[in-house]
């Protein structure tokens, strides 16, 4: 039995950040019905990764919409409304990531909810909360990266700001509200009381970066300097950077340079007796110069046996044909309700040994609205 078996949860959210809390909580083992709007649906059915189509939507909703069923309904007529306030007066909890107003303004804000469900969880993400400049302002990933400075920590010094190559922000509000959701389900759960959740993609991205702002604060308050080359980390001296090798690329971590030294028989390093953070561009030029005359697989079978912090850097083609990889079946196959299968990851987590599996697709747009509408509604 999975922990979140029978309760119900009513997911309006649409894009990334939303329905990637509902994944997971779907995944452990919660029923969630996806509230869409009929004839479009959620508008990352047609939110395109490479132009790629499959079954006649984006690959990015199937992603992150498996293990779901979909309701269509037009909340914003009354009657459709009435309806839909049956099947939210017996759910467990009801979420959204619209902007702050607007449920409010259809009648299902949280207390419009509350009062035909007194325990229910109300969760919401927003982009900005109710940031009085900004929470009118789209909650779009790029964006957020771009104004809470994370993009000026990736990539080197000269680079100029340098995004995240992931929604990232979207999916770390998405955790924060599963998080968030679970504490208040044990809380409903030991004292029988509901909880109003709520999560800015704002606040996410400021979180995100709890280490690099704390160092900030308590460093003078200098700007975080990403090093000339192979920057990996703003505030890490050397030799923390990915290096190119005669034949592909090695990830440096933390590590002692007079170490390094007489490992990698670089004469040049031996001029740095310590880790000096001011020096370390010109020992990552060093490191960078030495690295590049022998492959990659020359300089682990050295640096791992010596217990020394470093990687090989993957690709795609590269990771899926590891070991490592193979050994964890990480991908599933699933299948929507019309045969179409398709291939994707599954959930990350084990409970008692076993991994949270479900062969269930994403839900063809309003695919479920029969059977919910004779379960809660006519019933």
């Amino acid at each position: 039995m999975k922990p979140l078996e029978d309760y119900l949860i009513i997911d309006f959210s649409q894009f990334l950040s939303g329905p990637s809390a509902s994944l997971r909580l779907a995944d452990l083992g919660a029923r969630v019905i996806k509230i869409e709007k009929p004839g479009t649906g959620d508008i990352c059915r047609t939110l395109y990764t490479s132009d790629l189509i499959m079954n006649g939507e984006s690959s990015v909703f199937h992603t992150i919409n498996r293990n779901k069923e979909s309701f269509a309904i037009d909340f914003k007529q009354a009657d459709e409304l009435q309806k839909l306030k049956k099947l939210l007066a017996k759910a467990d909890v009801v979420m959204h990531n619209f902007r702050p107003g607007v449920m409010e303004r259809i009648g299902l804000s949280y207390d419009d909810v509350k009062a035909i469900n007194p325990t229910v969880i109300y969760g919401s993400i927003s982009g900005f909360g109710h940031h009085p400049d900004l929470k009118d302002l789209p909650g779009q990933d790029l964006l957020l990266q771009s104004l809470t400075a994370l993009t000026w920590l990736s990539g080197n010094q000269d680079d100029g700001p340098v995004p995240m190559g992931l929604s990232i922000i979207d999916m770390l509000a998405g955790a924060h509200l599963a998080q968030g959701i679970l504490a208040a389900l044990y809380r409903k759960a030991t004292h029988n009381i509901g909880a109003k959740i709520e999560v800015s993609m704002l606040e996410s991205a400021y979180d995100f970066q709890f280490e690099t702002i704390t160092t900030h604060f308590n460093d003078g308050g200098e700007l975080p300097v990403r090093t000339k080359s192979n920057n990996a980390h703003a505030y890490l001296g050397a030799p923390y950077g990915i290096y190119q090798t005669k034949n592909g690329y090695l990830a440096l971590a933390m590590g002692s340079i007079p170490v390094l030294a007489s490992l990698l028989k670089c004469d040049a390093l031996l001029a740095f007796p310590e880790n000096k953070f001011t020096l370390r561009d010109e020992i990552k030029n060093i490191l960078a110069s030495h690295l590049q005359t022998q492959d990659t697989q020359f300089w682990l079978d050295i640096l791992e046996p010596a217990d020394i912090w470093c990687a090989s850097v993957l690709n795609y083609h590269q990771l899926f044909a590891e070991d490592g990889f193979k050994v964890l079946d990480f991908t599933q196959e699933v299948q929507m309700t019309d045969g179409y299968q398709y291939k994707t990851t599954r959930c990350p987590i084990k409970i008692d040994g076993e991994y949270l599996i479900s062969d269930k697709g994403s839900p063809k747009l309003g695919q479920d609205n029969e059977r919910i509408i004779k379960e809660f509604i006519d019933c």
